[in-house]
């Protein structure tokens, strides 16, 4: 768990000086705002780096929150590696604790990665968090995510089970956006692939640059919805960017074992997926694996129990349907 604390001295908000206690200044009025960022390497900031760390979207996006003389309570709670159900038992019952304003929850791009991905399960766990969160008086961010076949530049037979399987999660992400009234995200929108420096070295995340560029979309949906804000986080990052050496030091020491990490459960699982994907291909039954798993996420969805917060009714419901620009 990372927490940090920013405050906006008046031309832009920075970094508090401690970890876990907001930096006095006696230009400050108002509560601050608490911030709390639950999900996986994504909102961890991996493909960020800093001196001490990983900064990353969510990071960048707290440092905008606050208006002017107004603090900001920022917790990352997200975890490398999280699935869903890890932020219904391990991240869910802290953010809760914190009493935050803002919550985002960005997940789900690692529970296709398993060989047991079972999409009822995922949406049951999205829903459990969204559904605490903003019970508890949280507004909800939520985005949707690349697909990790795509930026691998796997082969067709392991890309294609792949795809097919986030865009289940995605389609239960949008839908319990929806459901429950959360300011969306479509960050699967973005020009992964075609431009490659939104990309950090392992393909798989994105870079400085890319992390920017999602922390603006969110602080624009949150402008366009009415609420008091800081400036907008700048385009491009201020540092510059870690050279050819460094991309390939991390991918040596920690890229290498985050790939081991996931390679003993997803392996084989893959090579599952591509047999079972390359005798659809020959029976020409491909198309019936897509009709097969839509179905899955209709069920998954239908079967999920009614909403009956009176501040998540129907008439409250809304998606903020952010689509980013395909460039800066």
């Amino acid at each position: 768990m990372n927490t940090i604390a920013a405050v906006d001295e008046g031309d832009g908000t920075v970094p508090g000086a401690a970890h876990g206690a907001t930096r006095a200044s006696a230009r400050r009025t108002g509560e601050p705002v608490r911030f709390v960022a639950l999900g996986d390497s994504l909102t961890e900031g991996i493909g960020d780096p800093i001196a001490d760390g990983w900064r990353g979207w969510a990071a960048l996006l707290a440092r905008s929150l606050a208006p002017p003389h107004t603090g900001v309570e920022f917790t990352n709670l997200a975890r490398s590696g999280a699935l869903t159900t890890d932020l219904t038992a391990e991240q869910l019952p802290t953010a809760l604790a914190l009493r935050p304003q803002l919550a985002a929850v960005v997940a789900g791009g690692n529970d296709t990665l398993r060989s047991g991905f079972d999409v009822a399960r995922t949406a049951r766990a999205l829903d459990a968090v969204l559904g605490r969160l903003t019970d508890g008086g949280a507004q909800v961010l939520t985005a949707c995510l690349p697909d990790p076949g795509t930026l691998l530049r796997l082969p067709p037979p392991l890309a294609r089970p792949l795809a097919r399987r986030m865009r289940a999660v995605n389609a239960v992400v949008h839908a319990l956006s929806v459901r429950h009234g959360s300011v969306h995200l479509h960050i699967a929108d973005l020009p992964w692939s075609a431009e490659r420096q939104l990309l950090s070295v392992d393909r798989l995340h994105p870079s400085a640059e890319g992390h920017h560029l999602i922390a603006r979309g969110f602080h624009g949906l949150l402008a366009d919805a009415g609420r008091p804000l800081g400036p907008v986080p700048v385009p491009e990052p201020v540092e510059p960017p870690p050279g050819t050496l460094a991309d390939l030091w991390w991918m040596a020491t920690r890229g290498t074992r985050w790939v081991v990490d996931r390679s003993t459960d997803l392996l084989p699982g893959l090579l599952a997926l591509a047999a079972v994907e390359g005798s659809a291909r020959l029976r020409g039954t491909t198309c019936r694996q897509d009709e097969l798993m839509a179905r899955a996420t209709t069920a998954a969805l239908t079967s999920l129990p009614p909403v009956t917060s009176l501040g998540r009714a129907a008439g409250s419901e809304q998606d903020g349907g952010g689509r980013l620009p395909s460039g800066n």
